[in-house]
């Protein structure tokens, strides 16, 4: 029998230009089921037409400890496939949608939590944040994207470490490695996040989505290729009317200058 969306574990709620999701499994400390997983990527697939960013939360004391291991089961190799590539489309449909994604991460962001979290485009962890990835005790690999998008983020040695070893990152390393981009105290990561996303929504459209689709293409391809790619996506982008609009302004003297502080 094929799984169904848990459309009660997640909320979708739109706070201005913010679309704000939040896990709802407080009990399982947001364990990922695969009901939630359809769930997410239906809910990113369906974002609000009025969202032009969105924050990704968890409710209660942990943003995602990771696979809900009551439905663990076995598998044969064909299906093991096929599951994994179920996670695949969910995550792909948060970076590569059609809004950037701040991930507001507090207590545990744990395996598929992490997975998750590495799926946003930007992090913020409090305090109480920690981050691991239990799958090599467990006796199975990461199999919701993990392999691909960790990596670029704190390199292939400092996962492998996470995985033989089974090592808790706390929040001061997680900044420092470059898991997360942003740190703040207990209880503040949304605030934060939210801040952020509203930031990001002010944002021409085009922009947002050249950075979201182009720029992580420009960064695997050949420099020359990528300098192609990066030369048509700055010709679209700069003659959208939005983007002239803003140019109009700046050579005005009306748009805000670049400070320290902003």
């Amino acid at each position: 029998m094929q799984p169904q969306p848990d459309l009660d574990a997640i909320q979708c709620t739109l706070d201005g230009p913010v679309a704000v999701v939040r896990l709802r499994r407080p009990a399982k400390r947001n364990a990922l089921s695969d009901g939630l997983i359809l769930a997410l990527r239906h809910t990113f697939e369906t974002l609000p037409e009025a969202a032009r960013a969105a924050v990704v939360c968890g409710e209660g004391e942990h943003f995602c400890a990771g696979l809900d291991l009551s439905e663990l089961r076995e598998r044969d190799a064909a299906e093991g496939v096929l599951h994994s590539r179920m996670w695949h489309t969910a995550l792909e449909a948060v970076e590569k949608g059609r809004v950037p994604v701040v991930a507001a991460l507090h207590g545990a962001v744990v395996g598929g939590g992490l997975e998750l979290a590495s799926a946003c485009h930007i992090r913020v962890a409090d305090d109480t944040a920690y981050f691991a990835l239990p799958e090599g005790s467990r006796g199975i690999f990461v199999g919701g994207s993990g392999s691909v998008r960790i990596p670029k983020l704190i390199g292939v040695a400092r996962m492998t470490d996470m995985m033989l070893t089974g090592r808790v990152v706390g929040a001061d390393e997680a900044e420092r490695i470059g898991l997360v981009q942003y740190r703040v105290g207990a209880g503040q990561a949304l605030d934060k996040a939210l801040a952020l996303a509203r930031r990001i929504a002010d944002n021409a459209p085009l922009t947002n989505f050249a950075l979201m689709h182009a720029l992580p293409r420009i960064a695997e391809q050949a420099s020359d290729h990528g300098l192609f790619t990066e030369a048509l996506m700055a010709a679209v982008a700069q003659a959208a009317p939005e983007a002239k609009a803003r140019l109009r302004a700046f050579l005005e003297g009306k748009a805000a200058k670049v400070r320290q502080d902003a």
